[in-house]
């Protein structure tokens, strides 16, 4: 990866249905100079109020990450801070004419298909830190360390005890081909988890087609009826413990899609870390509280 600051070539255009809240979205990905970072910059709003991101701004974290600063707010921005990382984006404002960012097709692959880096001819900052910092959740066992090191990496291990995934470990480092590996790889809920989700006020904007549904448990006609007319998309069934209406881009696509997420998690660190980022059980409540520590030790 360059050792200079790069933003994005041009200007482009994204829109489509928030995962979580089901609003539209416009999205434009704008070019920034160099030491700007990533902001995100609410058009629709007053002012145009602009949230940077960073890990102090983080308001929720339930499934997906989202910041705030006063009015302005942002969610699930986890996939689109991702791939600015993989394709080694220093520079970027992100303006929304709404509140979510748009789920597309679950992955990063969209963003990858159009956004371009430009050279800046400034050197990029890593941060070097001084010691490690960790943080753990005592009910799932899950935890994230950020450790010093000579370059940047980031690895993760998920769980789930699950017989459909088993265990699944992906990594990052500047030398991983971020756009045929991880970039790719969607979004992932259990067929069990669908209706409390919804019942929640969640995946209003999920459906069939920007999502891997793992079943894990038998699920009975009525069931399979029942999401089948809820998504529009009759004749769904199960194969090898996944629904039918999307075939896996990697066995393990799953593990590979929570390495994204704490990629784009990391990001709100503010900038290039020379450090070995390692995870358990990721989320995103672990992933920025990883990150507010780090942003605090760093202060």
């Amino acid at each position: 990866m360059p050792a200079t600051q790069h933003t994005v070539r041009k200007a482009w255009s994204f829109e489509g249905k928030g995962l979580h809240t089901g609003v539209y979205t416009h999205m434009q990905v704008l070019p920034a100079p160099a030491d700007t970072g990533v902001v995100f910059r609410r058009t629709d709003l007053p002012g145009a109020p602009e949230v940077p991101a960073l890990a102090e701004n983080v308001t929720v974290t339930t499934r997906s990450t989202t910041i705030a600063c006063g009015a302005a707010e942002a969610v699930t921005i986890e996939h689109i801070m991702s791939v600015l990382t993989g394709l080694g984006i220093d520079n970027a404002i992100i303006e929304l004419d709404n509140k979510e960012v748009p789920i597309l097709d679950g992955s990063a692959l969209p963003y990858l298909q159009a956004l371009e880096a430009q050279d800046q001819g400034v050197p990029r900052k890593y941060i070097d830190i001084p010691y490690a910092v960790e943080v753990r959740d005592p009910r799932s066992g899950g935890w994230v360390r950020i450790e010093p090191a000579e370059k940047p990496s980031v690895e993760a291990t998920v769980d789930y005890s699950s017989r459909v995934l088993g265990v699944q470990s992906a990594r990052w480092d500047e030398d991983t081909d971020y756009a045929r590996e991880i970039g790719p790889c969607r979004t992932f809920c259990f067929f069990h988890e669908i209706e409390p989700l919804l019942q929640k006020g969640l995946v209003k904007g999920g459906d069939v087609d920007n999502a891997v549904v793992v079943v894990e448990h038998p699920v009975t006609a009525e069931q399979m009826a029942w999401l089948s007319d809820l998504m529009g998309k009759p004749g769904l069934g199960v194969k090898d413990g996944y629904l039918t209406s999307i075939e896996l881009r990697f066995p393990d696509e799953c593990g590979r899609h929570k390495l994204l997420d704490l990629l784009g998690d990391a990001r709100l660190t503010g900038g290039w870390l020379n450090a070995r980022i390692s995870a358990f059980k990721p989320g995103h409540t672990l992933n920025t509280k990883a990150a507010k520590a780090l942003r605090a030790l760093l202060k």
